[in-house]
């Protein structure tokens, strides 16, 4: 896992900052406006973000997860939307080059966005650690399904994306959509019309899968029984939403077995899936400065979206 870098005071200022001048143009939806089902108040358990000498930032212990709101551009707007899970193992999000630049990106293909800055597995915050991120997930589906006439969108075309850890985060609401975490009176459907998974943890088999992940979501001896419920290949239906799934060969962090995994059980079901494995591009590379044919892999996920009719 990699370690948190501290930062001079006026970058600290200067990032804060940018975060406001985004969201002086972006609406913030308080997933939980009352109450978090499950939560534990501890005061101590301070949001907090930074940037390291790698220029990525991270945001940490988060306690009030969010939905930051890109819309499309009236002038072309498809009705489609995706939720953005950023990584970081569950223990960071890395909300900039896996979240607002992300969703920056599908503005520009017609594509509502909403970036969720959901909390990161705790016993300090949570009674059950291992279903709270999922519970922001399937919270906030149902928000922007809810509300899909006020943002102009289609609620038959909303897609889930997640990088690495999101990517599990993604693939996990993909095929536990329909399980009940908190009391919801006509609960709005949670299922996902598609998902776009980036080099993403897939399994919690300690073969193949991210250790830092399992850890943080699992503990450090989880049962078989969890394991298995939380290795996504394995939870995979005849009603899982299609995918979308990239990711380099040289991935050293994530081994690729995690998508291939994925991959074939999608296609055991028939069920409609794309994989791009790169030759090279090691993992995190989201929506940085790409280089070699990994930095195709914005133009093929949009090849797939249009083939799909998900824009124009």
């Amino acid at each position: 896992m990699k370690r948190l870098f501290f930062i001079p005071l006026f970058t600290s200022l200067f990032f804060f900052m940018t975060l406001s001048d985004i969201f002086a143009q972006q609406q913030v939806i308080k997933l939980w406006p009352e109450s978090i089902p499950g939560s534990k108040l501890n005061p101590s358990y301070v949001e907090s973000s930074e940037t390291g000498t790698d220029n990525i930032t991270r945001a940490s212990r988060v306690s009030d997860p969010e939905l930051i709101v890109f819309p499309a551009p009236e002038d072309r707007a498809t009705g489609t939307s995706v939720i953005i899970c950023p990584g970081g193992g569950y223990h960071i999000l890395a909300i900039d080059h896996e979240g607002y630049k992300v969703a920056k990106w599908l503005n520009e293909l017609g594509i509502t966005a909403f970036v969720l800055k959901y909390r990161l597995p705790s016993d300090i915050i949570m009674m059950d650690k291992e279903t709270g991120p999922l519970q922001d997930a399937i919270k906030a589906i149902r928000i922007v399904r809810g509300d899909a006439k006020k943002w102009n969108i289609d609620k038959n075309k909303i897609g889930i994306m997640g990088f690495s850890a999101g990517g599990h985060l993604a693939s996990t609401l993909s095929t536990h959509y329909d399980v009940q975490l908190y009391n919801c009176k006509n609960p709005v459907s949670a299922r996902p019309d598609f998902s776009i998974l980036i080099y993403p943890v897939i399994s919690m088999e300690k073969s193949i899968t991210h250790m830092g992940s399992r850890t943080f979501l699992l503990g450090d001896n989880p049962t078989d029984d969890k394991v298995t419920n939380f290795s996504n290949d394995q939870m995979v239906d005849e009603k899982t939403p299609p995918a979308f799934i990239a990711l380099a060969a040289n991935d050293i962090s994530v081994p690729i077995q995690n998508s291939i995994n994925y991959f074939t059980a999608l296609n055991k079901y028939n069920i409609p899936v794309e994989m791009h494995i790169y030759e090279k591009g090691g993992h995190g590379f989201g929506m940085k400065k790409l280089k070699g044919s990994v930095s195709f892999w914005p133009k093929d996920c949009e090849n797939w979206l249009r083939m799909h009719k998900l824009i124009k």
